[in-house]
């Protein structure tokens, strides 16, 4: 089956699954409509318009929910949480009007919402699935009609954001050559380093993995009504081959820069 791989890092992520206006949580991996979302707009979907269609020349069958995605946690990041205010401050008729258009009470004029996110996480992500579909979104991801962002608008990805894609293999690559965004937490003294893997089918031997429950698969992302299903995902670690960590900033830039000519056709 073709696949892509995609580089989700940034100063900030947020994945949640479960927000409310005043407590926005985030997952500590991606989600899957976080995933499907990016790929909509760098496709130029419309939140009111469905996920399986056919592509403007007719020749595509475009089918976005078709797509798996296996996620490699090259480094979790740190959790923080943003105290966020609106409308503090101001004068009762310059504050944030409620739904029926009217002021806030007096002493309810300040909004007070807790935003959670992961800082400095990245994730390396290979997303498989039917061969027209991928080659789309590749196309796409490469191109982006609207610019990605990793869970909410205010974190951009960095680049590059698609490191190879479409062909096979990709989910080998993850454990075989990608290089990893991290350093070798054993000093060189052994030959392989534990990694994270969020996948969302059962592993072969799933007892060594934690099963979780995401309510993170998209139904629809119409402002209006937004709906979402549950899904088990499960998470395994992996030994890799402590050669895949390529440490911090110019190094790591240099061995990411090796494999993309590898990965080249």
């Amino acid at each position: 089956m073709n696949g892509l791989l995609i580089r989700l890092a940034g100063p900030m992520q947020s994945w949640g699954d479960h927000s409310t206006f005043s407590e926005r949580d985030t997952r500590p991996h991606p989600t899957r409509s976080a995933l499907i979302g990016m790929i909509a707009a760098a496709l130029g979907r419309g939140r009111d318009q469905p996920f399986h269609y056919k592509s403007a020349d007719e020749q595509a069958d475009v089918d976005l929910p078709a797509l798996s995605f296996t996620i490699r946690v090259d480094r979790p990041g740190t959790p923080m949480q943003d105290f966020h205010t609106v409308g503090g401050g101001l004068p009762r008729a310059r504050t944030v009007m409620t739904a029926e258009g009217k002021r806030r009470a007096p002493g309810t004029e300040t909004i007070v919402s807790r935003r959670q996110y992961l800082a400095d996480a990245v994730f390396t992500v290979a997303v498989t699935g039917p061969e027209a579909t991928i080659a789309v979104v590749a196309e796409a991801l490469a191109q982006p009609v609207w610019a990605p962002y990793l869970g909410r608008r205010s974190c951009p990805a960095e680049v590059p954001l698609l490191l190879r894609g479409p062909g096979p293999g990709v989910v080998d690559d993850l454990y075989r050559s990608v290089p990893l965004a991290r350093s070798n937490p054993y000093g060189g003294a052994d030959t392989t380093v534990d990694v994270d893997f969020v996948l969302d089918t059962p592993p072969p031997d799933a007892v060594e993995a934690a099963r979780l429950t995401y309510n993170d698969v998209p139904v629809a992302f119409h402002p209006h009504r937004r709906s979402y299903l549950s899904r088990s995902i499960w998470v395994v670690t992996e030994k890799l081959p402590v050669e895949l960590c390529a440490g911090f900033g110019s190094r790591y830039l240099t061995a990411l820069e090796r494999y993309l000519e590898g990965a080249a056709p």
